[in-house]
């Protein structure tokens, strides 16, 4: 079986052996087993990871806006609140779950041995 394409199966949020199975259970549970391939992955925890590449990114790229948009254009403060907030929130909220499969699917391809030891898959 050829193991699918890190990024794609991250952005469907699909197994990172099969790439067929469902890898959420929920917006960011993640599921206990592959429906397909039975791959074991109720072990996996990536802790804080992904949330500290968004907080990254997000950050980047709101307060960078923000700033470009403050010496070009003098936005008043109340107009700054109302953009990069709500932008900053929904950036944040879909980053997220693409992010968290894509360290799944490159925890697996590098270190599926864990994967194994976990289930006996």
């Amino acid at each position: 079986m050829a193991t699918p394409s890190a990024v794609s199966s991250a952005f469907a949020g699909r197994c990172p052996r099969c790439g067929q199975g469902r890898l959420f259970r929920g917006l960011l549970a993640v599921a206990p087993r592959c429906s397909v391939c039975d791959l074991d992955l109720s072990a996996q925890d990536l802790g804080d990871g992904p949330v500290a590449f968004v907080i990254l990114l997000v950050g980047v790229v709101v307060v960078g806006a923000a700033l470009v948009v403050e010496v070009r254009y003098s936005w008043p403060v109340w107009l700054h609140l109302l953009v990069w907030l709500p932008l900053a929130t929904l950036l944040s909220l879909a980053l997220m779950r693409p992010l968290k499969a894509f360290l799944i699917g490159q925890q697996y391809r590098h270190r599926s041995e864990d994967f194994d030891r976990a289930g006996g898959a």
